[in-house]
């Protein structure tokens, strides 16, 4: 079997962050997140790396990724953009930003042929994930069976500000009932986390298992999402902030039956950049990571 292709997320407009922290330098060296999950990529066996980005960052990437991963993993570059004609939708709609990660998704198709994960750019994830990840799009993947890595809400959170998650209830045998997406999710003041709707608060336990957009998937969820995509346009051409979720096609295809989708828990320690000031302690974890061995100094001249 070919090996799977990893589909990494990096066209958001950084809003709360304030800068492109998709391409914001965080380890000892400079490096970025995103060379950490491609380094932790390379090793657990994924053969193809697709940057899906907003097109003007094309050069860019290429002068931060080609030369020091020529040789090690396949690269391609897919544009997220505002042409909804490339989805059978014969529309003009003004947006400031785009519609979403699963519309990312979608604009990566022509790169994949095979089973592939998607994650976010601004994310650290850890080996173990990849790891993960990479044996069961090897040995399980299905057109009817899928995955995600499942993280514990309250180690996903930070000190700074709301985040946004995929909250997953699973079954006794590890397989998701639903996912949803929650866009404020934050420790309230006595410590409790909660995620608030509507101007009401509702609790979440430490441990509640949720997506970190970190997915494996067979080809065929392409298909259900470029099949819900102009309903979901028409459904929403007049609200600017409606974005097509990744967690939406799996948690359908759940619910109506299709596919099944297992959590794959993972004790790897993620940490993130939502904030300008989340960024401080993402160099120290980077730091002392790198201080314990699990990664070399300089990252791919070591290779």
């Amino acid at each position: 079997m070919n090996k799977p292709t990893l589909v990494i997320l990096a066209a958001g407009l950084a809003s709360r962050y304030g800068s492109a922290k998709q391409v914001d330098g965080f380890g000892p060296n400079g490096e970025r997140i995103i060379d950490y999950s491609i380094f932790d990529a390379i090793k657990a066996g994924f053969g193809k790396v697709v940057f899906v980005i907003r097109e003007e960052y094309q050069e860019v990437m290429k002068d931060l990724f080609e030369d020091k991963l020529r040789g090690k993993i396949e690269l391609a570059y897919a544009f997220q953009d505002f042409d909804l004609t490339k989805f059978g939708i014969d529309k003009v709609i003004e947006r400031q930003k785009p519609w979403g990660t699963a519309h990312a998704v979608m604009s990566a198709a022509e790169h994949i042929d095979g089973p592939f994960c998607v994650i976010n750019a601004d994310d650290f994830y850890g080996y173990d994930a990849f790891k993960k990840m990479a044996d069961f799009l090897t040995t399980e993947v299905s057109d009817k069976k899928m995955a995600l890595v499942g993280f514990r809400v309250g180690n996903t959170l930070s000190d700074f500000g709301y985040v946004s998650r995929g909250v997953c209830q699973v079954d006794e045998n590890g397989h998701m009932l639903s996912v949803t997406e929650r866009t404020n999710i934050y420790r309230g003041k006595d410590g409790q986390i909660v995620y608030k709707e509507d101007e009401q608060e509702y609790p979440l336990e430490d441990a509640t298992p949720v997506s970190m957009n970190f997915w494996g998937f067979h080809p065929i969820v392409l298909d259900v999402a470029k099949a819900g995509f102009p309903n979901f346009v028409a459904q929403n051409q007049d609200n600017p902030k409606a974005e097509y979720f990744i967690p939406s096609i799996p948690d359908n295809m759940v619910h109506d039956g299709t596919a099944d989708f297992k959590l794959i828990p993972t004790d790897a320690q993620w940490f993130g950049v939502t904030y300008p000031e989340d960024k401080p302690y993402v160099m120290a974890q980077l730091a002392k990571l790198v201080e314990q061995g699990a990664y070399p100094q300089a990252l791919f001249s070591a290779e």
